[in-house]
């Protein structure tokens, strides 16, 4: 859900500057902040940027650059005169000089300098705007296609890790039986005078077998690592789905752990946990 987006699009003197940023989020985060000019179409903003983008935390930024000619206050002139012949007038009657540096003075009075018309956003500058936000989202959007690409380069690297860590379990889930019983019986056998009952023994041993088996373990947590690269193939936004899919990988290789009494098979199940942890990471950042 990364993502960084810009652009600028002059209009009539201005620059219309549009940046929108995104970080990870569970939902749809919008924070904005716009120009004055542009307040008015607030919501249609958000709805652009919804559209676009499915969730994430999400810092849209529009703002106005103006050429120094176009921003300078204007001169009243008709003010000016006004207030020229005043002065003037007041000077024939009272006696009182005129003043030497005549601009100096007259642009110091009240309202010479004062801007009082009130800017409206036109149907023409919104359309520029409205582009510059569009081409700022693309922007976004093919910098989240970049990463996603990435991410499901190393999501497939992590799966196959744990497939073949998976599959490296087999020899040892094998031998363990006889080990197993290797064992029990080596412990009776070192109990002088008890005599068991064979039969008893092989029927303890199946049912002790029985629980260490981790047969439908492997077979879901094979199914989940399929579905898991089907749901990256599916495109849209499967972030969410795929965090559902590796907390059931998680489940499944906790439970092989802990059926695990053998040292080589719970340092293979280590393994596997260090691989789907870094899935788990990285899932928070796919879409």
């Amino acid at each position: 859900m990364t993502g960084y987006g810009k652009t600028v699009v002059n209009y009539k003197g201005k620059k219309i500057h549009v940046e929108v940023k995104s970080l990870n989020g569970k939902s749809l985060d919008i924070s904005t902040r716009i120009a004055p000019l542009y307040r008015e179409k607030e919501m249609e903003i958000r709805q652009i940027i919804a559209t676009e983008l499915v969730r994430g935390k999400v810092d849209f930024s529009i703002w106005i650059e103006k050429e120094n000619a176009v921003d300078a206050t204007p001169i009243n002139a008709a003010l000016v005169e006004y207030y020229y012949k005043q002065i003037s007038e007041i000077s024939e009657k009272t006696g009182i000089p005129l003043p030497q540096d005549w601009f100096c003075s007259l642009l110091r009075l009240p309202d010479v300098l004062t801007k009082t018309e009130v800017e409206e956003l036109s149907n023409e500058e919104w359309e520029a705007a409205r582009a510059a936000i569009d081409e700022a989202l693309r922007n976004l959007v093919s910098f989240r296609k970049q990463e996603g690409e990435a991410l499901q380069k190393k999501f497939i690297e992590k799966l196959d890790n744990i497939a073949n860590l998976l599959a490296s379990i087999e020899p040892y889930e094998k031998s363990r039986v006889e080990k197993i019983r290797g064992r029990i019986v080596d412990g009776l056998s070192s109990i002088p005078e008890v005599d068991y009952d064979k039969n008893r023994l092989e029927q303890e041993l199946i049912y002790y077998i029985e629980k260490l088996d981790i047969s439908e373990e492997k077979q879901r947590l094979a199914n989940h690592l399929k579905y898991f690269r089907e749901t990256m193939d599916e495109g849209d936004a499967q972030g969410k789905k795929l965090g559902f899919i590796a907390q059931e990988m998680g489940r499944e290789i906790n439970t092989t752990g802990s059926k695990s009494n053998q040292a080589e098979m719970q340092n293979i199940v280590v393994m596997m946990k260090d691989e789907l942890e870094q899935i788990k990471e990285q899932v928070l950042n796919a879409l």
